[in-house]
């Protein structure tokens, strides 16, 4: 293939409002193996997985050669195979821009390309490991610097993002979102941290890693090699005189000790946690042994959430539910036909798919003096969420099922995502 050949493959590679259609990029990657070298293959793959909006890259070593994938939104896609024969040198190119040790292929290492060597102002953390077949890479793309979301831009309903504003006021306590890994927890606590962000507070966060760089605040990386984790991070910022701390994520009993004290000391503390629902953060800190009256007292509201990926909107189709999706849906059936539904059909632009795009979907329980006294008298995790409906919280099912009706997302996605939750 010529120079001008490849040229033309790149050129077709973006489709409508710049997205990047698959086969096309299929196309350029296997033209581009023949007629460039593994920098400038690396080189493009990451732009292209940039401007897709991926998550994570994966080069996993195979018998055959070297399978590269890229996960949007939320799914991984194969985009390439490599030889044998070309395998060693990507592997090499992407661990000497991640300032890794090439030779040591025996244990698992961690590396960073910093923004400066990239086109992009991103950062990229890569992690290896060994395998049977040689050595992986596991790339995650950081989020743009520049890209905070705004409450309302995030998925929230209007009520919602109003509710979390008006805890977000509050001169101390904890406000806490939480979810599996990959339910876009960290976006939502740098969102309620931009909203914070003010030059009469002093703003500091504890981060392992340091996903975005934000303007005013000191943010604070963390390193376990040299015995800096969070809990010595936590007890250093609180000397510090802060407003308002984040910390990237409570995983074990003594930060969230420590994290509960400084929401009852002055301090505003934003972080995230594992937890299935708003309930279950309650069950995780009495598992972690925090007193009844430091949660009780110090948090201010739990946020839980998911991602649901969007109906594609090049290739969306109308349709009218049957009596199964009605009845969970919530639908007289006898009016299945007054009412629309969408799903995709699949296309280039959505890896044939029928989605694009993901928006959050989100369960806010406000820690009202209610729910105060049924933390207190140690009330289960049943009687906790149904105390919090009483008091006005929608369910994650609930604001799904509305995105389903509002033609957002699909019926499929919402089962895929909340399966314990529809059960």
């Amino acid at each position: 293939m010529s120079d001008q050949d490849a040229r033309n493959v790149q050129a077709s590679v973006t489709g409508p409002a710049g997205a990047v259609r698959e086969r096309a990029l299929r196309e350029e990657l296997n033209a581009l193996v023949d007629v460039v070298g593994a920098a400038p293959l690396v080189d493009i793959l990451l732009e292209r997985a940039f401007q897709m909006h991926a998550t994570d890259i994966h080069l996993d070593p195979t018998p055959d050669g070297l399978r590269v994938r890229i996960r949007v939104d939320g799914l991984l896609h194969d985009v390439l195979e490599l030889p044998t024969d070309l395998m060693s040198q990507v592997i090499s190119r992407v661990k000497l821009m991640a300032n890794m040790d090439i030779t040591e292929r025996r244990f698992s290492q961690d590396g960073h390309i910093a923004n400066t060597a990239l086109k992009h102002e991103r950062d990229v953390r890569v992690g290896s490991g060994p395998t049977i077949h040689g050595e992986r890479l596991v790339l995650r793309l950081m989020p743009d610097n520049r890209s905070l979301n705004r409450l309302d831009e995030l998925g929230l309903e209007p009520e919602q993002a109003e509710l979390v504003e008006r805890y977000l006021l509050s001169s101390y306590g904890m406000i806490l979102s939480v979810g599996p890994v990959g339910s876009g927890k960290s976006t939502t606590m740098y969102s309620c941290l931009e909203m914070l962000n003010a030059p009469a507070k002093s703003l500091a966060t504890i981060e392992d890693p340091v996903e975005r760089r934000v303007e005013g605040v000191n943010q604070i990386q963390v390193d376990p090699r040299i015995d800096f984790g969070f809990v010595e991070a936590l007890r250093g910022v609180l000397r510090q005189d802060p407003n308002v701390m984040m910390v990237g994520e409570i995983r074990d009993p003594e930060t969230a000790h420590i994290a509960c004290r400084a929401g009852l000391t002055g301090v505003v503390v934003l972080s995230t946690l594992h937890a299935n629902d708003t309930a279950s953060t309650i069950d995780v800190f009495r598992e972690f042994d925090v007193p009844r009256m430091f949660m009780a007292d110090s948090l201010l509201c739990i946020i839980s959430q998911r991602l649901l990926r969007k109906v594609c909107p090049e290739c969306r189709e109308a349709y009218h539910p049957d009596e199964a999706t009605c009845l969970f849906l919530g639908i007289d059936p006898n009016q299945a036909g007054d009412v629309e539904l969408f799903r995709g059909t699949g296309c280039d632009l959505c890896f044939h798919t029928g989605h694009r795009g993901r928006t959050g979907v989100f369960e806010i329980m406000g820690v009202g003096e209610k729910i105060r006294e049924a933390i207190l008298h140690e009330q289960s995790h049943a009687d906790l969420k149904q105390l919090a409906i009483e008091k006005g919280m929608t369910t994650l099912e609930d604001n799904a099922k509305k995105k389903v009706l509002a033609g957002i997302t699909s019926i499929e996605e919402v089962h895929r995502v909340l399966t314990t939750f529809s059960s």
